[in-house]
């Protein structure tokens, strides 16, 4: 987070780490591995929803960035964003949503074991576009996916192997629960520390980060297959960017504070901006 908020960093960094985990081990208490068969059954379908993924959704970024003339700090904050896959929470509003019970945990899972190749190729692409020098390792991204995302799925899917499925969805809610409550304290925390980066990123930066993130749900929304649940997870996965990532690249480069601030408002503004296709998307699964 950036310096000088009113929340100490200890706590608002261990809140997000215990809400992630918790959040990741409840899905994978749910996760049946054998359900993952339906998905290596659709290879051209997971395809699809890797190129709005990876590709479409920086393209996007970078078009309607340069197309409203944002400031630079602004406009690489943005498309940084755009390159940073994964975001761990979308598993959960995907699945919330009524995305595909076996489709959208593969594509998490997939999504965060490619970062680690395609975010070194992004910045390698970007380097070139703004005659930059940054890099990241990695290792590093490798780490940050497994420890945030894999491990605590891989756990809770453990889990359920050891309680046996009965247990497993008597627990299930319960976490849920948990797993909801800290997610909203860290909504709370995050705009109370930082509401000056949110005020200070502006209307044209804000309309930016908006319209990247309805362009990223309508492709992912037409590239995710027939079936209105696949779409889900597709749509989400492509709108939900990882703020972790871009952080970390951000960090270990030395990027500006306006850069970083970017950052942090695409996080909350695009956050709010998938509230209404969640909805919509719920109310069409019941």
């Amino acid at each position: 987070m950036l310096e000088g908020g009113p929340i100490p960093e200890w706590l608002l960094s261990g809140a997000v780490v215990a809400t992630v985990f918790v959040i990741m081990f409840d899905i994978g208490l749910a996760i049946v591995p054998g359900e993952f068969r339906w998905v290596w059954q659709r290879p051209g379908l997971m395809a699809k929803a890797l190129f709005s993924i990876l590709i479409a959704v920086p393209v996007l970024a970078l078009v309607i960035a340069r197309a409203l003339g944002l400031p630079h700090p602004a406009e690489v904050g943005i498309v940084l964003m755009a390159i940073s896959p994964g975001a761990p929470v979308a598993l959960r509003r995907s699945l919330d949503a009524g995305g595909h019970r076996s489709f959208a945990p593969a594509l998490q899972i997939t999504i965060a074991v490619l970062a680690v190749v395609s975010m070194p190729l992004s910045i390698a692409a970007l380097d070139e576009l703004y005659g930059a020098a940054a890099t990241v390792a990695p290792w590093l991204l490798a780490k940050q996916g497994f420890t945030v995302q894999l491990l605590p799925i891989g756990l809770g899917m453990l889990a359920r192997g050891l309680l046996g499925p009965a247990r497993a969805e008597r627990l299930a809610p319960r976490l849920a629960r948990a797993g909801t409550a800290l997610l909203v304290a860290v909504v709370l925390l995050v705009l109370v520390d930082e509401w000056g980066s949110l005020v200070g990123a502006g209307p044209r930066v804000a309309l930016a980060i908006v319209l990247v993130t309805v362009a990223s749900l309508a492709v992912g929304d037409r590239l995710g297959g027939p079936d209105a649940a696949t779409r889900t997870a597709t749509a989400i996965c492509s709108a939900a960017r990882n703020g972790g990532l871009a952080l970390l690249v951000a960090t270990l480069n030395d990027a500006p504070l306006a850069i970083k601030a970017t950052v942090l408002a695409y996080v909350v503004i695009s956050a709010f901006t998938v509230v209404p296709y969640v909805i919509w998307r719920r109310r069409i699964a019941a």
